[in-house]
């Protein structure tokens, strides 16, 4: 639990605020304080919009309801929530605690856990407005009693006042999210699943202009321009040059030449990393191979490297998303389990298709928001623009392409694969040229073996 007189009370620029406390404990003066008028739903207040009285117990539910409703939709625009309600009790911060995560927002506690008799002195000075003594006990009782559980009820922080000159020296601060990076303009080069295709990703670099240089010993792609390379995730399995794109990928991230974001291989080879049993399928097995041939430090920097990856972006004053594959409207700019989850895997039925695959909820042909999201995840035989999404992933290990998106030109660079590195379970290339690309992994074979 965060308890601090001095340091600044950190709460995310987007979520919500639940300001706990007994009556007569000062959370209205706190709110006026702190924050806007428009961003504070209070209890009170909500009973007087019902029931023309804000003491009016009966009016409770209705109130509630009419709080709630205005919570949410304040939160769906994207509005900070501050809820002022005694919630003392841990049914009563459920709704809480629910509303942040229905909104994939975080929930904040700012307790204001005075001492008894000074909110009891408080609430004798509000002349007509008093709450009856026995209640305030009852409210100070229950409050101490589940002090130390917020944290497990759902609260992503929680701050504890307990005296006055702790209410009197907090500060607030906002804070902004790991993926709000909407004062980031680019321009970008926005690149699809690599899966170990190293020798196609050098050949796109350079064809969209970027340079290798050395920097504190490493040789990292920059270009000439200040463009950044943007990595949709997938750097890794199925491919033979695992190790080489992550080398690659973190230079460039290391010396902020490029980004990256995860995608769901990413997860599973950080479970390998991790010592976590996990099944060597779906080209895992290449990457472990590739990587048990590197120095243990290097593998160390890998998951560390993967660890520290954000889900999506939001960028350019929110006009770009990015997300491994792909995100809904409702979800961008945000964070929870459910957002992350989306991001690596989209969303699905339920059910399999005829090849063993997870059938696929199309979210793209529903989609109608305002920003641009450029995804990967599902290979297509050609990039895919449908709505104001964009899919780029076009299967170069599957002996597609490897595709960049140049934001915000929206112009389509690709490179050919050389080969086909791993059989689609499921086929997306049109028959004719699979049927190419299998006769010319086949020679490359046949002449490997010759010159043996």
């Amino acid at each position: 639990m965060n308890e601090s007189d001095r340091e600044a009370l950190k709460i995310p620029a987007l979520g919500v605020v639940a300001l706990i406390g007994v009556s007569g404990s000062g959370k209205s003066t706190f709110a006026r304080k702190h924050f806007v008028p428009t961003e504070v739903l209070s209890s009170d207040t909500c009973r007087a919009w019902v029931a023309d009285n804000e003491a009016d117990q009966t009016a409770t539910d209705d109130a509630f309801a009419v709080l709630y409703a205005v919570a949410e939709l304040r939160l769906r625009r994207g509005k900070l929530t501050v809820i002022d309600a005694t919630s003392v009790q841990p049914f009563a911060r459920k709704g809480i605690v629910q509303l942040a995560r229905s909104q994939h927002v975080f929930a904040t506690a700012i307790v204001l856990d005075l001492p008894l008799d000074e909110c009891l002195a408080r609430n004798a000075a509000r002349g007509e407005r008093q709450v009856p003594e026995e209640a305030i006990r009852r409210q100070h009782k229950e409050l101490r009693r589940n002090l130390d559980k917020l944290r497990q009820e759902g609260f992503r922080n929680v701050y504890v006042l307990d005296s006055q000159a702790a209410v009197a020296a907090a500060t607030i601060e906002r804070t902004r999210m790991w993926h709000d990076r909407t004062d980031d303009h680019g321009p970008f080069d926005i690149i699809g699943d690599v899966h170990g295709c190293i020798d196609e990703l050098r050949t796109l670099l350079d064809r969209l202009g970027y340079v290798q240089s050395e920097r504190e010993g490493q040789l990292v792609y920059a270009h000439p321009a200040g463009r950044r390379a943007l990595f949709l995730g997938d750097l890794c399995d199925r491919g033979p040059g695992t190790p080489a794109a992550y080398r690659l990928v973190m230079a460039m991230v290391r010396h902020r030449t490029g980004l990256c974001i995860p995608g769901n291989h990413e997860i599973k080879l950080l479970k390998w990393l991790q010592g976590r049993n996990v099944r060597m399928t779906h080209g895992l097995d290449r990457s472990v191979a590739q990587l048990q041939a590197e120095p243990e430090e290097f593998r160390n920097e890998v998951a560390t490297f993967i660890d520290r990856l954000i889900s999506h972006f939001v960028l350019d004053d929110g006009k770009l998303v990015v997300a491994h594959a792909g995100l809904k409207e409702a979800m961008q700019g945000r964070s929870s389990g459910g957002v992350r989850e989306f991001c690596l895997y989209g969303e699905t039925t339920g059910e399999t298709d005829d090849y063993g695959l997870p059938v696929r909820v199309d979210w793209a042909e529903q989609y109608r928001g305002r920003a641009l999201v450029v995804y990967g995840h599902t290979p297509v035989p050609e990039v895919q623009w449908r709505n104001n999404a964009v899919c780029i992933d076009t299967g170069c290990v599957f002996g597609g392409a490897l595709t960049a998106l140049r934001y915000p030109e929206r112009e389509i660079v690709s490179v050919p694969a050389q080969r086909v590195y791993f059989e689609s379970p499921k086929p997306f290339l049109p028959a004719r040229a699979a049927d190419e690309s299998v006769t010319s992994v086949a020679r490359d074979e046949a002449g490997a073996k010759l010159e043996a």
